[in-house]
């Protein structure tokens, strides 16, 4: 699986232990900033990551900021992306099957290391059940088009 990365100056460490989670759960990443604690804009980032996820270079994104809002918020205005903002492994796994989310945000300052982890790996491990929620999606995508 292939993960794009991103978070702004307040979810730095957080990022860093997902990468070294998916590193030690053999999943491929990229890692699209921010590199250090100086201030940026957290929609720079979530575009980013977002623009590589919806051309469809990766399977998935993950986003850190603070509280996880801001990111969800600007990723979800690319096309074709379902950013879900997940505060525990209940909703990681319904965002992936029933909404196919294809990024998960994450806040930093809310949660703990072991919470956080047990979340991508939850994430990440649930596929999408299709059936009666590929009809919601299709709605989403109509969404989309009309705006």
């Amino acid at each position: 699986m292939r993960v794009a990365l991103g978070c702004d100056h307040r979810g730095l460490k957080t990022k860093q232990a997902v990468m070294q989670l998916l590193q030690e759960l053999n999943h491929a990443y990229q890692d699209f900033g921010c590199y250090s604690t100086d201030s940026v804009d957290y929609p720079d980032i979530a575009q980013k990551v977002a623009s590589a996820v919806a051309s469809g270079n990766f399977d998935h994104g993950i986003l850190v900021c603070s509280t996880g809002i801001g990111m969800s918020i600007a990723a979800n205005k690319i096309k074709g992306i379902r950013a879900a903002l997940c505060h525990d492994v209940f909703t990681a796994e319904r965002a992936r099957q029933h909404n196919d989310a294809n990024i998960l945000c994450l806040g930093a300052e809310e949660m703990s290391a072991d919470l956080i982890s047990k979340i991508v790996k939850s994430y990440l491990a649930t596929n999408f059940e299709g059936g009666r929620h590929i009809r919601r999606l299709n709605k989403i995508k109509i969404l989309e088009t009309n705006s």
